[in-house]
């Protein structure tokens, strides 16, 4: 494939990640690319007889093809739903890089594609120095937004792709989630992105919380992450 990584960010928390990397692993999955994901740190998580499992990561795990265990997906969980640098300095854990380039490397190995999934931000931070925006320059990798459609969007959406490019980093396109069923003018808002932001966008989703990740795939427009 000659997109072998691709890091999803968000404008902000809850606007809709999670939905988009995992629709963007089962677009791959259905083309017959070997595809695996990472969520590399995590909050918000539930202790099972096995661990802490973190709901976006199982998530992800249910969406790709390639064989892995979960520590390979989510090498940090923590079970606060707070910041997860924060999260990590209360339970006492630094979040090694090193650590999570092994868990990469061994997904970019076995697989075609490899979707890594961001906590909140594209600046949300990982300890007092990093943060994603870090490990994903880290890792070199090429970058998809996903815009929640909301008052203050545009604001968010073009500071995000300022700091991408800024990087160094590809943005290779951006998907315009509707998380506001109340949000007045969405079509302008759309188009307003459009016109300020030269990576194509990848699809367009009105507001369905609960929409199958398999017809959202269907909607995206991965064709235009090829070349």
């Amino acid at each position: 494939m000659s997109t072998p990584a691709l890091f999803v960010t968000g404008t902000d928390t809850g606007v809709g990640k999670t939905r988009t990397a995992a629709a963007l692993c089962r677009a791959f999955v259905s083309r017959g690319a070997r595809v695996a994901a990472m969520k590399p740190v995590a909050s918000g998580s539930t202790p099972t007889p096995d661990g802490l499992r973190n709901e976006d990561a199982l998530a992800l795990l249910d969406s790709m093809n390639v064989r892995a265990s979960y520590s390979e997906v989510n090498p940090y969980a923590f079970a606060p739903a707070i910041a997860p640098h924060i999260a990590a300095a209360e339970a006492g854990v630094a979040i090694d890089f090193a650590v999570l380039d092994r868990a990469y490397e061994r997904l970019r190995m076995r697989s075609d594609v490899l979707i890594v999934e961001g906590a909140g931000g594209w600046l949300a931070p990982l300890d007092a120095a990093r943060g994603f925006a870090d490990l994903a320059a880290h890792w070199h990798v090429d970058v998809i937004l996903v815009v929640g459609m909301r008052l203050g969007c545009l604001n968010h959406a073009l500071l995000t792709v300022e700091s991408i490019e800024r990087r160094g980093l590809p943005l290779r396109g951006w998907v315009a989630n509707a998380i506001d069923p109340d949000f007045e003018r969405l079509s302008e808002n759309v188009s307003s992105l459009h016109a300020r932001i030269s990576a194509p966008c990848l699809g367009f989703w009105a507001f369905a919380p609960h929409a199958d990740p398999d017809t959202l795939a269907k909607t995206l427009a991965v064709e235009a992450l090829a070349g």
